[in-house]
C-alpha cells in the first residue's frame, strides 16, 4: 500500500513540475522559441546536411536549441562525427552590457543521452559524441589552435547570454593567430555595423546572424572501430578548413541588407577580412556541398550589391536641341572673331 502511495505522490509531484525542455531535437521547428533565431523561421539550406529544415543524417547531425538558465539563447547544428558545430544562429540585439565573463566551459548533456538534462552543464568526463574540455588541453602547444566561438560572447547583449556562448557545442578549434587576429577584428567591425545599421520594426537594434565552419577533409576517420580522427585535435575533434559568417537585417529605410565574411583557418599574418556579398558566400560554400544550392538566408536578403541604374538615353528631340545649341555657340564664336 505504501508503495502505491509513494508512486501516486511521485506522479503528482511530476505533474506540478514544468514540462521538460528538450534541447537536442529532430528539427529546430520542434521548439517554437528556437525558430526565432532564424529569419522568417527559415533555417539555412546546406545540401547533404540540412535541407528544407530537415536534417539529412539524424544519427550524425543534431539540432540543439541552446538552453541556459531556462531560456533559449541561440541555435546550433552539431556534427557528432567531427565533434564541432556546423553553424550557430543567433539574433544580435545590442552589445554586451559588461566585460567578458569568467565562465567555465560547458557541454550538452543530451548528446550523451536523450534523458539527460536539457541544460548545458559543466562536466569533466570523456564524451563519445562531442568535444570535451580535455580535448583542448595543451591545444595551443600541440596544434596551435584554441577555442573559437561561432556565436561570440561579444555579440551577446546580456550576461546570461554571454555565459551561454561558453558551451563547447558552440566552439571549433581555431588557429590562434586567426582567432585573435583578423577574425576577432571582423567580429568587432560587424558588431559596430549592426549597432548602427540594423533595426527591427520597432526601431530597436536587431539582426539575424549565422556563423559556421567547413570541416577539414584531411581530418578523415582513422578507423571506424575507435572513431578517431587523423591529424585532428586530440585525434578526435576536426580542425575546420574554413570559417564563415553572414548577417541579414532591416536598415533604417526598412530595406533588407546583408553582408558576409569568410576566412581560411590557418596561420597567417594579421589580415583584414573584407566584407563580401551574401551571394558570394553562398557561391563559396556551394563547392563544399553537393546536390543542391546553399542558401544561408531566405530570398528577401539581397545576394549582391544593387545594380547601378543607368540614366535613360536622351530622346531625339533633346539630342536635336543639344546639337542646335552647340552649332549656335560655334557660329556666335566665329562671328565674334570676324567682327
Amino acid at each position: 500500500m505504501m508503495g502505491v502511495l509513494n508512486h501516486l505522490s511521485t506522479l503528482l509531484l511530476l505533474s506540478l513540475l514544468p514540462p521538460a525542455l528538450s534541447r537536442v531535437v529532430k528539427k529546430f521547428s520542434d521548439v517554437p522559441q528556437c525558430q526565432k533565431f532564424f529569419l522568417e523561421e527559415t533555417t539555412p539550406n546546406l545540401p547533404g546536411i540540412l535541407v528544407g529544415g530537415k536534417v539529412q543524417d539524424q544519427n550524425r547531425y543534431k539540432p540543439i536549441c541552446q538552453l541556459f538558465n531556462n531560456i533559449y539563447r541561440f541555435a546550433t547544428l552539431y556534427d557528432t562525427t567531427n565533434r564541432i558545430p556546423v553553424f550557430s544562429a543567433y539574433t544580435f540585439t545590442g552589445p554586451p552590457t559588461g566585460p567578458r565573463p569568467n565562465q567555465p566551459w560547458m557541454i550538452e548533456p543530451q548528446l550523451n543521452g536523450v534523458n539527460n538534462s536539457p541544460e548545458m552543464k559543466i562536466m569533466g568526463e570523456h564524451y563519445q559524441h562531442q568535444a570535451g574540455n580535455y580535448d583542448y588541453s595543451n591545444s595551443i602547444q600541440n596544434k596551435g589552435v584554441n577555442r573559437g566561438h561561432l556565436f561570440p560572447n561579444s555579440h551577446a547583449h546580456d550576461l546570461d547570454t554571454q555565459k551561454s556562448t561558453f558551451t563547447l557545442t558552440n566552439i571549433v578549434p581555431q588557429v590562434v593567430s586567426f582567432n585573435d587576429g583578423s577574425w576577432k577584428e571582423m567580429e568587432r567591425n560587424v558588431r559596430e555595423k549592426l549597432m548602427t545599421d540594423c533595426f527591427s520594426n520597432n526601431r530597436k537594434i536587431k539582426a539575424y546572424v549565422v556563423t559556421g565552419a567547413v570541416p577539414s577533409k584531411s581530418n578523415t576517420l582513422k578507423n571506424a572501430l575507435n572513431n578517431t580522427l587523423k591529424n585532428a585535435l586530440n585525434d578526435r575533434v576536426n580542425i575546420p578548413d574554413l570559417m564563415w559568417t553572414a548577417y541579414c537585417c532591416l536598415n533604417k529605410k526598412k530595406k533588407w541588407m546583408a553582408e558576409a565574411h569568410w576566412g581560411w583557418n590557418k596561420k597567417v599574418k594579421r589580415k583584414t577580412l573584407k566584407p563580401e556579398t551574401l551571394g558570394a558566400l553562398e557561391k563559396e560554400l556551394n563547392q563544399f556541398h553537393q546536390g543542391g544550392r546553399v542558401q544561408v538566408f531566405p530570398k528577401d536578403c539581397p545576394r549582391g550589391p544593387k545594380p547601378t541604374t543607368t540614366s535613360n538615353p536622351p530622346s531625339w528631340k533633346n539630342s536635336l536641341k543639344i546639337i542646335s545649341s552647340t552649332v549656335r555657340n560655334l557660329y556666335n564664336s566665329m562671328m565674334n572673331r570676324i567682327g
